[in-house]
């Protein structure tokens, strides 16, 4: 049976999250992060699309992607097709490289579009990785923290117009909203700790 064609809106953003086949690595190394970037950027250079929020970790990646002319689809499945060539010879191996079809869910409006960013770049905290996301190089938050140029697929506008298009506030604002979390669970017990945003993922 055929899979259920996707819908998809020009110029909306959607929180794409792809894993690794059986939660297994996908990046091993800096040259894998590297290349994975890399191919986003050459995918983009053929179908235009925003980036306003990524971040890389070992078994999967988090996208704020809003696809312009080309459909979601069709953009997610040369990026993960690429990869999947690299990594697979890169490695001397054979099969699945990603889990299952990305996950996609639609980001529209301030609420949506700046809760969803912080918990996409406040991932390698979360997993202990690192004590704080401007630490974690394979993040857009280094490009908000330190005011730094990127890829020409990123767009940090779509969430810098609810903060004055100033980057230090919306890393302050990030922190803020972080600190208040995690005071609200220190407060519960464990099995009543809040769930994160996509607790199914």
């Amino acid at each position: 049976m055929s899979r259920k064609k996707r819908d998809w809106r020009k110029g909306v953003f959607y929180h794409v999250v792809s894993r690794g086949n059986n939660r297994e690595a996908l990046f091993l190394n800096g040259e894998d992060f590297s290349t994975f970037l890399q191919i986003l950027q050459k995918v983009f250079e053929q179908n235009a699309f925003k980036v306003t929020a990524y971040c890389l970790m070992t078994n999967h990646f988090h996208l704020l992607i809003a696809p312009q002319e080309e459909s979601l689809s069709n953009i997610m499945g040369l990026v993960n097709k690429k990869y999947a060539t690299y990594f697979n010879r890169k490695y001397n191996r054979t099969g699945h490289v990603f889990e299952k079809r990305f996950y996609a869910e639609v980001v529209h409006g301030k609420i949506a579009m700046t809760e969803v960013s912080r918990y996409i770049h406040f991932n390698p905290v979360r997993a202990r990785m690192k004590e704080s996301p401007q630490l974690y190089r394979w993040s857009s938050f280094c490009a908000y923290y330190y005011n730094l140029s990127s890829f020409p697929f990123f767009d940090s506008s779509a969430l810098l117009q609810f903060f004055e298009n100033q980057p230090t506030y919306y890393c302050s604002w990030c922190f803020e909203e972080e600190n208040k979390n995690n005071l609200k669970n220190a407060d519960l017990t464990n099995s009543e700790k809040i769930s994160t945003v996509y607790p199914h993922l």
